[in-house]
């Protein structure tokens, strides 16, 4: 089996991807815009070839690179960079070399689309917040009449939290209708609940593997627009309510071969018009693993390879599946711009061997996640909030 991974250096833990894959007798070919020597010793290792190119956004570079492997190798089988900013290219690759395996081009609007996924989430029905995708301020004040403020502006299309707004009146609504949009924005109404994730692993026939869920402690729009931390952390068990609304999207979205992240609302109080307390909706999804660093919270959590589990998934359709674990893996994110009231060390001190690892992130990821975060794992989610109000508890000045 031939597989190109696209951008396998970033994020740092994606060499591990790599690694399954080898293990398993793939020729695993990278394509990156890094130079070879900056690689790590890890990933070299994990790699049969790399083929380096000015800028991954230059097409034709990607064209000549995949050819190369093609001429070398032979037919390619798998085409993958587990990354939602390249998940399109990543299609249109597949179509340019007839690769069979993966996201199909055609199909990639309904993964990247918001507006689309409300038609594919009313198919698994799961409610969503209702929505105005409009440019026309009539409509729009309409829209805003009908379901209350604040409302919440983003891309139609995009990638993480940018570009998003919370309008908390009419004359803001006015305004930033005034100032026109440089890409389609959906409009929805403010939804009072939590967010959490139905993550996992589905095979080609669209059977799950492994499913799982996590809590957020705040919004990711949150974090990046009011420069707040953000803490997430894995449930021990899956609600049923949850689960049964994760499997249906999965199925809806008629998802295969891959990692998926679907993001819900669960409503932390009624809500009318949209539903009632513990109800779950459909937030978006995302074809890929989920971000940053959770797939290491997903093993510290399970006291397994994730990593490896979706490479047996590639080569073999298999892994094993589980509701449960052992433990409740947690990062929280800190921000160099607030002052805590414990510090590092004091965190460190207070929670002893259940403290994994204390890490700074590159500035691409610090944005949402925080410029510190720390890393634990507990046996009780009485635990884990303890060690989230402790983390995220500010000084008195702040």
């Amino acid at each position: 089996m031939n597989f190109v991974f696209i951008s396998p250096n970033f994020p740092d833990n994606y060499w591990l991807f790599c690694q399954g894959l080898k293990r398993l007798g793939v020729n695993v070919c990278g394509i990156g815009d890094a130079p070879y020597e900056t690689l790590s010793e890890e990933l070299k290792q994990n790699l049969n070839e790399y083929y380096r190119v000015d800028s991954l956004a230059n097409y034709d570079e990607m064209i000549k690179a995949i050819g190369y492997f093609t001429y070398r190798y032979g037919k390619i089988d798998w085409l993958e960079s587990n990354n939602e900013y390249w998940l399109r290219q990543d299609a249109r690759l597949r179509r340019e070399f007839n690769i069979q395996t993966g996201i199909q081009l055609e199909a990639i609007d309904g993964y990247q689309c918001k507006s689309r996924m409300k038609e594919y989430y009313a198919k698994a029905g799961v409610k969503t917040a209702r929505w105005c995708l409009s440019e026309n301020l009539e409509e729009l004040e309409a829209f805003a009449n009908q379901v209350g403020f604040p409302l919440i502006a983003k891309p139609n299309i995009g990638v993480g939290a940018g570009n998003t707004h919370k309008i908390n009146s009419m004359d803001e609504l006015r305004s930033l209708v005034a100032a026109g949009f440089n890409e389609a924005m959906i409009f929805e109404e403010f939804i009072k609940g939590d967010v959490t994730s139905y993550d996992g692993i589905v095979n080609e026939r669209g059977e799950i593997l492994f499913e799982t869920s996590h809590v957020y402690t705040a919004s990711i729009m949150d974090a990046v627009n009011e420069h707040q931390g953000i803490g997430c952390y894995s449930r021990l068990s899956l609600p049923d309510e949850l689960k049964q609304a994760g499997r249906k999207t999965v199925a809806a979205f008629n998802t295969r071969s891959r990692f998926f992240h679907f993001e819900f609302f669960v409503l932390s109080e009624d809500q009318p018009g949209v539903g009632n307390q513990g109800d779950v909706l459909g937030l978006e999804v995302n074809m890929r693993p989920p971000g940053g660093f959770l797939p290491d919270l997903i093993n510290y959590a399970n006291d397994f390879n994730i990593y490896q589990l979706w490479a047996d998934m590639i080569v073999t359709n298999q892994t094993s599946m589980t509701s449960e674990r052992p433990y409740s893996a947690v990062f929280m994110g800190r921000k160099d711009c607030l002052s805590y009231q414990y510090s590092l060390q004091d965190i460190r001190d207070e929670f002893k061997e259940a403290v994994l690892d204390i890490r700074r992130l590159p500035s691409v990821l610090a944005e949402a996640m925080g410029d510190v975060v720390v890393l634990a794992r507990f046996k009780t989610t009485a635990e884990v909030e303890r060690f989230v109000a402790a983390c995220s508890r500010l000084a008195d000045n702040s």
